[in-house]
């Protein structure tokens, strides 16, 4: 008997569309994601944690405690280092999504991190004492890894201060970003300004 994420979500049916991020997004079947660091020492080790782990580590990140998109966040770290709490906050999100949709949740993750993974960026260059900005191109890797970390913030940002709680602000920013709505969704507003300003440092 094959197992399922949680005991409840079937992964062999979800697929990648993004050809560029389908080697980076790991599907494994699992039923409790915690791969204890085993990926920590080696070089893209991270290509090989089951997705939605990847998702729990990045809400273990403290509070930036700096303004982000006009709000100051300070979490006081009260995630750091607690993976099983974090898993719980996933678990909670997905059967949420679940619930609503009637479509596996973790389908609609990966939709959500495709839609959200920016493809350019932009960096500063020191030339001759003069600093400017340059677009350039985004490693799947990384591109993965910015559309986690925002899927996050935004979860983080919904809940602080609110009656929402983290695994609904979760919840609610996976549905808007798998749908590409870039009224609603913080993550794929980021992508957008990502990609805006590195068209204007082209």
């Amino acid at each position: 008997m094959d197992e399922k994420l949680f005991g409840k979500y079937d992964m062999k049916e979800v697929r990648v569309s993004d050809p560029s991020l389908a080697g980076y997004v790991s599907l494994k079947q699992v039923n409790v994601p915690h791969s204890y660091g085993r990926h920590a020492k080696k070089q893209f080790g991270k290509g090989n944690v089951n997705i939605v782990e990847r998702l729990a580590n990045k809400l273990m990140r403290g509070g930036t405690g700096e303004k982000t998109s006009g709000k100051v966040i300070r979490t006081d770290g009260r995630l750091q280092g607690k993976k099983t709490k974090a898993l719980t906050i996933v678990e909670n999100a997905l059967d949420a999504v679940a619930a609503k949709t009637k479509k596996n949740p973790v389908q609609l993750l990966v939709d959500a991190v495709q839609n959200s993974a920016p493809r350019e960026d932009f960096t500063r260059v020191a030339m001759g004492g003069v600093s400017y900005q340059v677009a350039v191109d985004v490693s799947a890797s990384r591109r993965l890894d910015m559309a986690l970390r925002n899927i996050a913030l935004a979860a983080i940002m919904g809940a602080f201060d609110k009656k929402k709680t983290l695994a609904q602000a979760l919840a609610d920013e996976i549905e808007f970003a798998a749908k590409d709505d870039s009224n609603s969704s913080y993550a794929i507003k980021k992508r957008d300004e990502t990609e805006r300003m590195a068209r204007s440092a082209r």
